[in-house]
Formats: structure tokens, sequence, C-alpha cells
């Protein structure tokens, strides 16, 4: 770890800390705790209080909008919202509220050489990873479902999923330069249209809904912790466009074999149930699913080829499975690639 890179987890624990308990109180906390640390996100936990510091190069009012989307009263029971930082308001800088408030502030900065926005958000349950079984796939359908049928509440910035896909292929490439590894994943790449590849505008008629954009089982905490109700988490990707795409995660790992039939199911009759846009109240669901779905299994298969690049290993079981869907997907017609299991 840097210098620099133990900087902001020390000043996300500072401020964590400082947040979790009033002044004058005797602390008596626990270590700050390090959920994640990565170059596109260190989260830190101290009690009660989680601290993120977003990617240096992250746009400052996009990132505001997406916080504000998540403290907006529409979303509340859906998205976890945010807490606010010292001297801050964590919204978004000239958005109007639906009550014609204006909200004109944005996330908390670390100061130089960090130069980080930072959010604070209250700590909330996560899934369980050593327990498969109780996996709320139809809790998190439900929250989708909610999300897409809201209106944008403001003027949002387009959802990142397709951006993210692109960037996932681009470290592949720049781990892999040439190797030969990478030619089924690049074929499924070119094989997308261009708005699923982050390089033109979704279509029109798809391109309205309120999206998470980067939906798992790792975006879902119960809060309060550690019985409350499901909340989605993460806005770094939220916006606007094609409801599909929240469903294309789990579509691809069904798709692929990894997702067990009944956790498919579970997941698309509770969107359905409650009333999702994203694909038919009943039939067939691939048509409005399937390029979705291919651009998720391209962005897992090349994630884990820049991963094993990194770590020199092999793919292990699953990754090769998504590696190996690229090369089918690459073959066949668009409804026809992500072929369901039997």
């Amino acid at each position: 770890m840097t210098t620099t890179e133990t900087s902001v987890v020390h000043e996300l624990g500072t401020l964590a800390h400082r947040l979790s308990h009033p002044a004058r109180t005797r602390c008596v906390c626990e270590p700050s705790q390090v959920l994640a640390d990565r170059p596109d996100g260190t989260v830190v936990r101290s009690g009660a209080i989680v601290a993120k510091a977003h990617a240096a190069d992250t746009d400052r009012e996009a990132l505001a909008a997406r916080i504000a989307l998540a403290d907006a009263p529409q979303l509340t029971g859906i998205l976890l919202p945010p807490l606010t930082a010292p001297g801050q308001s964590l919204t978004a800088p000239e958005h109007q509220e639906s009550s014609g408030t204006p909200r004109r502030t944005g996330p908390y900065e670390l100061p130089a050489p960090a130069s980080r926005p930072v959010t604070l958000w209250p700590f909330g349950a996560p899934v369980d990873p050593f327990d498969p079984g109780a996996a709320p796939w139809a809790e998190a359908a439900a929250l989708l479902a909610r999300l897409h049928r809201t209106e944008p509440p403001f003027r949002l910035p387009p959802m990142r999923g397709p951006v993210k896909a692109a960037r996932a292929v681009a470290r592949m490439r720049a781990a892999l330069p040439g190797e030969p590894a990478v030619l089924p994943v690049l074929a499924g790449w070119r094989a997308l249209p261009g708005w699923a590849r982050g390089a033109a505008p979704a279509p029109v008629q798809r391109a309205g809904f309120l999206c998470h954009g980067d939906l798992h089982l790792g975006q879902l905490v119960r809060h309060p912790a550690p019985d409350g109700p499901w909340l989605l988490i993460d806005v770094d990707d939220a916006g606007t466009g094609d409801p599909a795409w929240d469903l294309a995660r789990p579509a691809a790992w069904y798709a692929a074999g990894l997702l067990a039939p009944e956790d498919w199911s579970a997941f698309l009759d509770a969107y359905r149930s409650a009333g999702g846009p994203a694909v038919p109240a009943a039939g067939d669901p691939w048509p409005e699913l399937d390029v979705p779905a291919r651009a998720l299994t391209v962005q897992t298969a090349a994630l884990a080829l820049a991963k094993c690049a990194a770590e020199q290993r092999d793919p292990d079981e699953h990754e090769q499975l998504m590696i190996e869907s690229c090369a089918r997907i690459a073959t066949l017609p668009p409804e026809l690639a992500t072929v369901r299991p039997s």
C-alpha cells in the first residue's frame, strides 16, 4: 500500500470515527475497518458510519447528482440515504427538488495529495457470502422494480453500466496485450451494438428509466443493521438508461450456469410481480435481456482475465465458464446468444 493510499484509509477512518459518536463522548470504539480498498473506491467503517473515497477522476457534479438521488424522498425505502459530511450537505449542485428547492452543494473532498471526493453513509448489514441459500434474490428484484418505476426526480447523468463494461475490456487489453486468451472476449465485445459498449446512446424507448447500473448482491444491505429492510447501496453508476441492464448480471450468470434456475426464477418472478418495466409481465424475457446479458458476460470475463494476469494464475472454474460464454455469444445471433441451461 502506498503512502497516499495509507493516508486515504487514515483520513476516512478519522472522519467516520468523528461522526460515529458525539464530541466529548469517551471513545470505546473498535479500530476502523477497511471494507474495500481499490482505486475506484476505498471504503472504511467506524461504528455506525461508513466513509467512501471515490476515484480521483470522478465527475464531481455527476456524483453529487447521484448522491442527491439517494437522498430524494421518492427513493425512500429503495436506496440507502447518505449522511452529511462536516460543513457539507451531500446533495447535487443546482438540481431542483420536486418541491422546487435548489440543492447546491457537493461531496466532501479529501485534501491533497489524495484529492478524492468522499461520501458518508450509515452502516448496513451486507448479504452473508457464506449463506448462499439466504441470498435475497427476490428482495433485490422487488427493489429494482420499484427503482425502475420511479420517475427521476431531477435531471440525472446516464447510467454508467455500458461505460464500465468498456473500461473492463480496456483493462483486459492493457493487462494482456496481444495474448490469444483475450480473443474470445474481444469477439463477444465486437458483436455487441454500440450502446452496450458505451459508444452510442441507448435506444430512445429504453433510455429514460431510473437504473442502478451495477446490480449484484454486494449492493444490498439491511438498514438499520442487523435486521432492517433490504436497501440498495452504491449509486456511483446510477442514472437513466435501459432497466434491463440491472437484470443483466443475474441473467448472464444463469445463462452461464452460475446461478441456480430456482434463484433466477425467484428473481424474475419477483421483478415481474412488482411491476418492473424491463421485461414483459409474462412470456420470454430474453429479447429484452439478451444484449445487456451478453455485455455483462463480456465484462465479467474481461475483468477475470485482467485479474488472472495481475495474480499470475489461470482462470478458475467460474471464470472459465464466463470466458467460454464469450466464445459462444460471438457466434450466435441476438436472442440466441445467451442460451439458457436446460
